[in-house]
């Protein structure tokens, strides 16, 4: 069999397999994703190992399906920035704020707490409330879009408070590496502070006075989806001039894109295509891919009490530190808890911090693996911890955000 052949054959498997498996999440009342990220543990080599079958001979299989959802989770950001407004956004800026500023702190300080206990030095402490710190806002986004409350109080400030999670773990972590493993120092954290405003200045001024020129040109002409076509360039050269240009995460970057393209009167051309386009293909694979990247076998099962601890501080310092952050900005206690809940998630992000700790040797393997376990946990936590929250509000078909529930 080609490398052709068996990539289709596993793209079948995943797409069927994350569908039927969304599909079924819905029956017990869960959110589609919970079930697509559950469906992607089971193909994962924690028990089928779907891209190491015995006629899967592609070693580079498991690399394109990987970098398929990775664009999957660039669509998803993309589209929930359109269906926001930017103004909407601000108007929550003082609890989003707080809630992305304490969501980071009281992770790292419990993080620092549990590395002492366990006779950590100080900077591998450090560096593992560092990689507790991290949030992936993907999944909880693709819950409220599938619940119709993207557009929410708590959607809008959720989003907003990710962004300012995401901007402050990347300063932090650049700052502790410069005094750690780099010579820069201090000139070292003022180079990453002014990457990370010139890429939202420039990004936000591009977006404002250039983009709805751009696409209104590219709407008349006589292109076949031309609006599509360059919505998928600018969503992909936000992503890539974040992470190269403003040292932040991709996802980011695709979001403030969608945040722009939601100004322009060409979003009904763009929303339909983008939608069909991700959550067809794309999208599922990302979510599956989350499960196909991790090896439960590779947990070492002497330190489960550690691991444990870990799990629970996760949830805890995200739930009370962003939740707190909410409600000191001015959210009811319900909608502090939502935000709290929705911040759970690490997805990729954490794993990503705490690979650069493990090849920095700033994270034993035992912490490590312990970060692995709260990326699974907490993925497969937050969506259906966020449907509980929001049970007394959901409806059985949710048209708030015009989105129909994905499966």
């Amino acid at each position: 069999m080609t490398p052709f052949l068996q990539l289709i054959f596993a793209l079948i498997v995943i797409l069927f397999a994350a569908k039927l498996a969304g599909y079924l999440a819905t029956l017990i009342k869960q959110p589609s994703v919970f079930g697509e990220l559950l469906v992607g543990v089971i193909l994962g080599p924690s028990l089928l190992d779907l891209t190491h079958l015995t006629f899967i001979t592609d070693i580079h299989l498991g690399e394109i399906i990987y970098e398929l959802g990775e664009l999957g989770v660039l669509l998803l950001m993309f589209l929930a920035g359109l269906e926001l407004n930017l103004k909407d956004i601000t108007k929550n800026s003082k609890a989003s704020s707080l809630a992305g500023t304490l969501g980071v702190i009281f992770p790292i300080a419990l993080g620092v707490l549990a590395g002492q206990f366990s006779s950590m030095t100080l900077d591998q402490s450090l560096f593992l409330g560092l990689s507790l710190a991290a949030t992936s806002v993907s999944i909880s986004a693709q819950t409220l879009m599938e619940m119709g409350k993207l557009k929410s109080r708590v959607g809008l400030g959720l989003l907003a408070a990710a962004v300012f999670d995401d901007v402050l773990v990347i300063l932090l972590l650049s700052s502790f590496l410069a005094f750690t493993t780099e010579a820069s120092g201090f000139f070292g954290i003022l180079v990453v502070f002014f990457r990370m405003a010139g890429f939202l200045a420039l990004s936000v001024a591009i977006g404002i006075f250039l983009l709805p020129r751009l696409i209104k040109i590219t709407a008349d002409l006589p292109i076949s989806q031309g609006a599509l076509a360059l919505s998928l360039i600018i969503l992909f050269g936000y992503g890539f001039a974040a992470e190269l240009l403003g040292g932040m995460a991709a996802i980011t970057g695709s979001f403030i894109a969608g945040l722009m393209f939601s100004r322009t009167p060409e979003k009904a051309l763009i929303d339909p295509g983008m939608r069909s386009l991700a959550y067809s293909f794309f999208v599922p694979i990302f979510f599956v891919s989350i499960g196909l990247n991790m090896d439960l076998h590779q947990i070492n099962t002497s330190y489960l009490l550690f691991m444990g601890a870990i799990v629970i501080i996760a949830v805890i310092s995200k739930v009370f530190g962003a939740g707190l952050g909410a409600k000191i900005g001015g959210m009811t206690w319900r909608e502090s808890l939502q935000i709290g809940i929705g911040m759970i998630s690490r997805g990729e992000v954490g794993l990503i911090v705490a690979k650069v700790g493990l090849d920095n040797q700033l994270l034993s393997s035992q912490a490590f693996s312990a970060i692995i376990v709260v990326v699974l946990v907490t993925t497969l936590l937050t969506p259906p911890l966020l449907r509980l929250s929001f049970s007394h509000q959901v409806k059985k078909n949710p048209s708030l955000d015009k989105i129909p529930e994905e499966n």
